[in-house]
């Protein structure tokens, strides 16, 4: 498992690009019939995913990691695939995942796998966070989700958001999650930007085409930075950084979100004048 650290926000106003890339890329997540794991000391998120071709794959790491005996013996975990369908085993029980569909699987589960289910394979991605209750472990359809429509074509962000892991939806202890999706023709997401000193945040950018990017800012308010992002790359983003994008072309992206609450707009405005 690949380790991240936290930095200090006087310390990241001195990185370059390749020191930005290095702390705050996750460059590349998803490889075929293998786990890939990334532990990020930022509220301790352990981001991952599973590509299933020609085998299962369990849900192992090496335990001395995270100091337990099980994986989520002292953790919960939040599920998307993002490819053809596939299914997820928790404790013996399956559960088919197709495109866009999401599962939570409960602190205290102790074996969990992932299959595809046909030709092309499924593309699980995960993210998972400390948690303190076992919570039921359940799945939501795209149609489950609560939408909502914001942005404006006008502004070039009109987007529609989709609430899997939430206070109104799929119970958690910490972990927030959902995906957004952009329409047609729009770039930007959260913009006019802000930051949320309660919550850290990670973002997965996909449905990008090759020759595609999104400029990804992140750094304090006055202080801005950016990371060049490709189809299927994770950016980390900290409590004090913003967390904004802009792509060649429209594309979807996976956020999740943990720390002192779950209340989806718990967040502190940024107006434009000040950004800097």
């Amino acid at each position: 498992m690949e380790n991240r650290y936290v930095s200090h926000p006087n310390d990241v106003k001195t990185f370059d690009t390749a020191r930005l890339r290095e702390e705050f890329l996750i460059e590349s997540l998803f490889a075929t019939d293998e786990l890939v794991t990334v532990y990020s000391h930022v509220d301790r998120y352990i981001v991952g995913s599973a590509v299933p071709a020609s085998r299962e794959i369990k849900l192992e790491v090496n335990l001395k990691d995270i100091g337990t005996d099980f994986f989520l013996e002292r953790r919960e975990i939040g599920i998307i695939n993002i490819g053809a369908a596939g299914t997820v085993t928790a404790d013996g029980e399956k559960y088919e995942i197709g495109a866009f569909e999401c599962l939570y699987v409960s602190l205290g589960t102790k074996e969990v796998s992932f299959a595809s289910g046909g030709s092309e394979p499924a593309k699980f991605y995960f993210v998972s966070t400390p948690a303190h209750k076992a919570y039921p472990t359940t799945k939501a359809t795209k149609e489950d989700a609560t939408p909502s429509h914001l942005g404006d074509i006008k502004t070039s962000n009109e987007r529609t958001i989709y609430k899997y892991i939430h206070q109104g939806g799929i119970q958690s202890c910490q972990l927030v999650m959902g995906i957004t999706e952009l329409a047609p023709g729009n770039m930007w997401n959260t913009m006019p930007s802000h930051t949320h000193n309660r919550r850290s945040e990670v973002y997965l950018y996909f449905n990008l085409p090759e020759d595609a990017v999104v400029f990804h800012f992140m750094g304090e308010p006055q202080e801005t930075k950016h990371l060049v992002m490709r189809d299927g790359q994770v950016a980390i983003s900290p409590s004090w950084s913003i967390h904004s994008g802009v792509g060649t072309s429209n594309y979807t992206f996976c956020w999740a979100m943990a720390g002192e609450n779950q209340t989806f707009d718990d967040m502190d405005a940024v107006a434009m004048k000040d950004l800097k």
